[in-house]
């Protein structure tokens, strides 16, 4: 029996698998471990070779860095700060934790972000409730600025003259039997005083969830599907240096800038009407006694983290380095500190991530000559280890970051991806993908994002990318377009799984609070799905083009095809 008839089933096999999750991911994940050994697909030494690859030491030296971040509460210092700038208007708060939680996202994993996020959300919106009543006329309680008493004597003449009307009008109501409008409140059993209170937590636990996936998309690190791309990329096109870090952002930082506005304005326009005015004015004349109350909440919280703490700026510091060193290794434009040795190709995105992560490991925590650190909030479950040489993190909180299935899983995802090319199966599936050489590579692309969006609904994005990346490859190939054109709009449209609960852990997350329904997910979520496959599309057909030269069928998928036909 011909290799692609074995390797077939077997790639099937592990498909279903993952799309199932009968087993866990990370298990499913080593099926071809032990079965191309024993069918003759592939030697075991070659199988295990694939499961680490220059993206797990990426992954590792950001997951060391994402630790300091937590462990010293940079994170929450920063939420807090973007939140206290917004103010607490309904609209502008919204807005602020979305800023928030995608700054936060391009660093941390999506799953982490939300988790961080939720609670700070959740004790302003806690703080909300408590402060709401159910009426209107005390909802509408204002403290106004000193220039404002002097219009008091204006307002109450303009409602003298009104006086005479309004009797008119309730004589007329009363003739006519006019019912009065019913003020909108929750039901007696409900926690919320009243529907907007409901429609407010509703919009802003939904926001978090999708700012999360929205900065995920910014860094080739952001998530685990961007990851999954570069590294399936760089193994079946060896030759293409065009994606690292920098391009990565360049074409991702607008996509994420446009969503980002049109979800707030999707979001505000379902739960909190289309009265942007009233809801994000920035004024500060004029504030509701809730309103106040919940800044005051925020900024509470803000004065409990104390001043900034020396780990809290070696972590930035390392922050802000390593994103530097990612851009500048290769701009593309002018040549890159990696031009400075002699030896090229050597140095990657990971030499630079495992170097800082490394050094986190050896840098005290303690200032030189100063008394011990001070102990982070909401650490007092764990005592501060009185060391005066303790280091930045340790590797216990590496190891309680460190997503080992997700590295199994893209491990597993290479093999696959080996056996596929070895077997000569990707060659079969492009053959049998040419009846659409008819259509034009928008319209490819199109499908693709569709259909991936479409299934990642059900299944986990990292096992849905890990099953088409190598059927959209093959089929680029096949109609001879450039391969990045199919696959960097599907690799972004994975991650829109956003419409129900087991889409994706952020919104699993978000739901556990209660505050909104599967309904509200999936009419929420519809309409970011759409916006999120607009925006792509859009991306790639304008500056994606000259940014990827995405005009021409490039030669590093022409020699992909010819030692792949060999």
């Amino acid at each position: 029996m011909s290799l692609p008839y074995v390797s077939t089933p077997l790639c099937l096999l592990t498909a279903v698998y993952w799309v199932s999750e009968a087993v866990p991911l990370g298990a499913a994940a080593l099926v071809p471990a032990f079965l191309y050994p024993l069918f003759g697909v592939l030697k075991s030494s070659e199988v295990a070779a694939e499961y680490c690859k220059d993206t797990t030491l990426l992954l590792m030296g950001v997951i060391c860095l994402a630790a300091s971040i937590e462990k010293w509460n940079l994170h929450k210092r920063i939420a807090l700060r973007m939140v206290m700038i917004a103010g607490a208007k309904p609209g502008m708060l919204v807005l602020g934790f979305m800023c928030c939680t995608v700054f936060l996202s391009m660093w941390l994993s999506n799953t982490s972000t939300t988790a961080m996020v939720m609670p700070i959300a959740e004790a302003v919106l806690q703080q909300l409730i408590s402060t709401g009543v159910a009426d209107t006329q005390e909802d509408s309680e204002t403290v106004e600025a000193t220039e404002d008493d002097r219009e008091e004597n204006l307002e109450q003449n303009q409602l003298e003259r009104l006086d005479s009307l309004y009797l008119f009008l309730s004589l007329f109501q009363t003739a006519i039997s006019i019912p009065e409008p019913k003020k909108e409140k929750e039901s007696k059993n409900s926690r919320y005083p009243t529907k907007r209170d409901h429609m407010i937590c509703k919009c802003l636990s939904l926001s978090i969830t999708y700012a999360a996936t929205i900065g995920g998309l910014i860094t080739i690190t952001g998530t685990s599907t961007n990851l999954i791309f570069a590294e399936q990329f760089n193994n079946r096109y060896p030759d293409a240096k065009v994606i690292n870090f920098g391009t990565w952002f360049i074409f991702s930082f607008p996509i994420a800038i446009i969503m980002l506005l049109l979800t707030w304005v999707w979001l505000h326009f379902l739960f909190l009407g289309c009265n942007f005015r009233e809801t994000c004015s920035l004024s500060k004349k004029r504030k509701t006694r809730r309103e106040m109350l919940s800044e005051r909440k925020i900024h509470d919280e803000y004065i409990k983290l104390g001043p900034i703490s020396y780990p809290e700026v070696v972590t930035g510091v390392f922050f802000i380095l390593m994103t530097l060193l990612w851009f500048t290794r290769e701009p593309g434009f002018v040549p890159g500190w990696t031009s400075l040795f002699e030896k090229k190709g050597y140095r990657t995105d990971a030499t630079v991530s495992v170097l800082l992560g490394f050094l986190l490991f050896l840098i005290p925590a303690r200032r030189p000559f100063s008394r011990a650190p001070r102990t982070p909030a909401g650490d007092s479950s764990t005592e501060r280890d009185p060391d005066p040489m303790a280091p930045m993190i340790t590797w216990k909180d590496f190891q309680n970051l460190m997503p080992w299935e997700i590295v199994i899983l893209v491990g597993g995802g290479y093999a696959l991806a080996a056996g596929c090319k070895v077997s000569g199966l990707s060659v079969w599936i492009g053959r049998q993908l040419e009846p659409m050489s008819g259509l034009p590579p928008w319209m490819v692309t199109l499908l693709a994002c569709l259909l991936v969006s479409a299934v990642t609904e059900f299944a986990s994005n990292p096992a849905t990318l890990t099953v088409f990346l190598p059927i959209l490859s093959a089929l680029s190939e096949t109609l001879q377009i450039n391969p990045l054109h199919t696959l960097i709009p599907a690799t972004m449209c994975v991650s829109f799984g956003v419409m129900l609960p087991v889409g994706n852990p952020p919104n699993a997350i978000v739901f556990s609070y209660g505050h909104v329904q599967i309904s509200d997910m999936v009419k929420a979520g519809f309409g970011v799905n759409l916006i999120g496959v607009l925006v792509v599309m859009l991306a790639i057909m304008t500056w994606g083009v000259p940014l990827f030269n995405l005009t021409e069928y490039p030669d590093w998928a022409i020699a992909r095809n010819f030692t792949g036909s060999l």
